[in-house]
């Protein structure tokens, strides 16, 4: 498929700098592209990128540099690549609703219109799926776990027993969602299980990455808010609550009944200890210890983490330390000299 620069700019946003008659059959990436497609410019420190590109047009924020090549001005340009992507490679690739000879579905399962059921999965009783769902290859849904309309669990998946998910949620492959929280009690010398008989409630249009796991509460639910994003290799205790719009980024660990606001970022392999609240907004750094509550807005970093501009100076300071050390035993000799001379 071809399209002049202008009508699929018309389409997904932005003005035209330059030829607007040029045909665009696809997009790539700035380094990779070739003469047909659309790339974008998000960083300026990628504009010298601008010239070497084998793509016939960019798209750019206003501002950007001069160039040959014809642009795409906004505001937004990831943004509006990202409806370029839509564009020529549209959503709906899973195929023709069926159900796979070899899927067991439960009588009583109620499945509605258009669903999709890969090969091998199994459907136990009382499990709801709402219109337009997927569920790829050899994933299991336990009794009465419902999901929502257009939600997409792709191979391996485990969704335990009483779960619940809302439309449009995104699972990917090896996620387990509802497994027991992990929680004992010492009797003697032996730990014994303490029963996890909660559930776990995902709002709507959450994606849930690779081998995430979300365990369902002791009593009570384990709570994934609206248009949370979590990445791969996400392990979220049981009875914790993340609110609206949160980023939790690869290898994040939560603690049990830690209860996490709106529009929170966790950066990768930040790790949160259980029975802390983390407020709105606030951002966690990567690789970071959370040892006490985060109020709402404030950006920490460190182990254990701290304001991120006093972990910063502490930082700094480690890296003088060596030569610190340093000083200090010279003024250790020079004083030990100096007492001598006084005797």
């Amino acid at each position: 498929m071809e399209i002049a620069l202008r009508e699929l700019a018309a389409i997904i946003g932005g003005e035209v700098v330059g030829d607007g008659s040029v045909l665009i059959s696809g997009i790539a990436g700035i380094r990779e592209a070739r003469p047909g497609t659309l790339t974008f410019l998000a960083n300026r420190k990628y504009e010298t990128f601008l010239e070497t590109t084998g793509a016939s047009a960019v798209i750019a924020a206003p501002g950007t540099r001069h160039s040959t090549k014809p642009l795409v001005l906004t505001e937004n340009p990831y943004l509006v690549f990202i409806k370029a992507v839509e564009f020529f490679v549209p959503s709906g690739s899973e195929g023709p609703p069926s159900i796979h000879p070899s899927a067991i579905v439960a009588p009583n399962a109620s499945v509605g219109a258009g669903v999709s059921i890969g090969a091998n999965c199994v459907i136990e009783a009382g499990v709801r799926i709402g219109d337009g769902s997927a569920i790829h290859a050899g994933a299991y849904l336990g009794r009465n776990t419902r999901l929502g309309a257009g939600c997409v669990v792709y191979p391996n998946v485990t969704i335990r027993e009483d779960i619940t998910l809302g439309n449009r949620v995104i699972v990917h492959s090896g996620a387990v969602i509802g497994s027991d929280g992990f929680g004992f009690v010492k009797e003697g010398e032996v730990y014994r299980k303490i029963p996890q008989v909660g559930d776990v409630v995902i709002e709507d249009n959450v994606e849930i990455g690779a081998n995430v796991t979300i365990d369902r509460a002791t009593t009570g639910t384990t709570y994934v808010g609206a248009g949370t994003k979590i990445d791969n290799l996400v392990q979220i205790g049981h009875n914790v609550v993340i609110g609206e719009n949160c980023i939790l980024v690869a290898q994040v660990g939560v603690g049990g009944s830690t209860q996490i606001g709106k529009g929170v970022t966790l950066a990768g392999q930040s790790g949160l200890v259980g029975h802390i609240d983390i407020g709105d907004g606030a951002v966690v750094g990567a690789q970071a210890g959370v040892t006490k509550s985060v109020p709402a807005g404030m950006t920490v970093s460190g182990y254990p983490a701290r304001e991120h501009v006093q972990a910063n100076k502490i930082l700094a300071s480690l890296q003088k330390l060596p030569e610190l050390m340093k000083k200090v035993a010279d003024l250790g000799q020079r004083v030990r000299k100096l007492e001598e001379k006084g005797k």
